[in-house]
């Protein structure tokens, strides 16, 4: 009977309680988090030179609004979502899910946390921290003086890899930078005469996507003069048309080519005698975050040579052709030991094509 009444001793119940409600927490953080990020996404391609960001406002576990950041000086997702609120909604006891780290400083709008106070909102949770040195951390100060509760690291992952092209911009002033090529299976990118295209339509069609996502299309000076391409997003929603850059040591272009003459023109850039570096660094002065390589194979070899590439994605047709161009060219590796080498490798169907993407691992 004694026994019965000193178990369980009531400290035990007490931590058992609060495990139980750290748990249904963390998981309602998680669930609102995912619906932030899905919110976030929708901006992908569209906030340039800002990131892409999502936010959720909850209390007792429904959501009461939720936003996204549209375009580079419109409201930030937090300040969307507090306005979607309807006249009579209450924010005592609510909680406010961002993907990142809210702002603290004045730009082209004002401060997040300002209108996060105002509003009175009792608990802020975010996923990624900003990296930007105005900003990074200072929130969580700003928010705790004035007496709400912050968590942060939420999904963090997610969140951070959701903005990686401007994420690596802020850091380094250099845009992100992804090589794509279209290729046949044994590694060549020059079509027969009587053929354009290697790659089937879906892959072009899956291309036109992650053109969308990026600020610059970079291709070298004879691709521009063989090739005569637009470098243009079609199909795709597109908030304006990525910068066309041509890389060329002698500048030389067919004064008729689409580059210069279509109704893009003003989108385009020619850099002649310059190295593959500065003109990178000088599309990140210009607030690019994401480049684009699409070859030809000197101009890839001479990125994949200077390590200068993030991320590869490459379309590899059912075709064999031998001879022709190689699809990465420049000087190459002395040896398999010195190869560049990847990181979460993936391999997708699209059409009759496989599309590969990884990331470059850096020493």
């Amino acid at each position: 009977m004694l026994l019965k009444k000193l178990w369980p001793p009531k400290n035990l119940i007490h931590f058992d309680r609060q495990v139980s409600f750290m748990s249904a927490r963390l998981k309602l953080d998680e669930a609102m988090m995912r619906v932030a990020l899905g919110e976030a996404r929708r901006g992908i391609g569209k906030t340039s030179p800002n990131p892409a960001v999502g936010a959720v406002l909850v209390c007792a576990g429904k959501i009461l609004s939720k936003g996204w950041h549209h375009s580079s000086g419109a409201p930030h997702a937090e300040i969307v979502a507090l306005g979607k609120l309807r006249g009579n909604s209450s924010v005592k006891g609510a909680t406010l899910y961002i993907t990142l780290e809210p702002c603290s400083t004045h730009g082209k709008t004002p401060p997040c946390t300002e209108a996060i106070i105002a509003a009175g909102i009792e608990r802020v949770v975010y996923g990624a921290r900003d990296p930007n040195p105005k900003h990074a951390g200072r929130a969580v100060d700003i928010l705790k003086r004035a007496g709400i509760d912050v968590c942060w690291g939420v999904l963090g992952e997610e969140c951070e890899e959701l903005n990686r092209y401007w994420n690596k911009w802020i850091r380094t002033g250099m845009p992100y930078v992804t090589a794509k090529c279209g290729m046949t299976l044994d590694g060549r990118i020059a079509s027969p005469p009587e053929r354009r295209w290697i790659t089937s339509e879906a892959a072009r069609r899956d291309l036109m996507r992650l053109r969308a996502e990026c600020g610059g299309i970079l291709i070298g000076g004879e691709t521009a003069r063989v090739d005569n391409p637009r470098l243009t997003v079609r199909g795709v929603p597109v908030t304006r048309q990525p910068l066309r850059v041509v890389w060329s040591r002698s500048g030389n272009l067919d004064r008729k080519c689409f580059l210069l003459t279509d109704e893009h023109r003003d989108r385009t850039l020619v850099y002649r005698g310059r190295s593959l570096r500065s003109v990178l660094r000088d599309l990140g002065r210009r607030g690019v975050e994401h480049v684009l390589i699409e070859g030809g194979g000197k101009t890839l070899g001479a990125a994949f040579d200077q390590k200068l590439v993030d991320r590869l994605v490459f379309y590899i047709a059912p075709v064999l052709t031998g001879g022709g161009v190689p699809a990465i060219g420049g000087i190459g590796s002395k040896d398999n030991e010195s190869g560049l080498r990847l990181i979460n490798p993936a391999f997708k169907r699209v059409g009759p094509d496989i599309k590969v993407t990884a990331e470059i691992a850096r020493p």
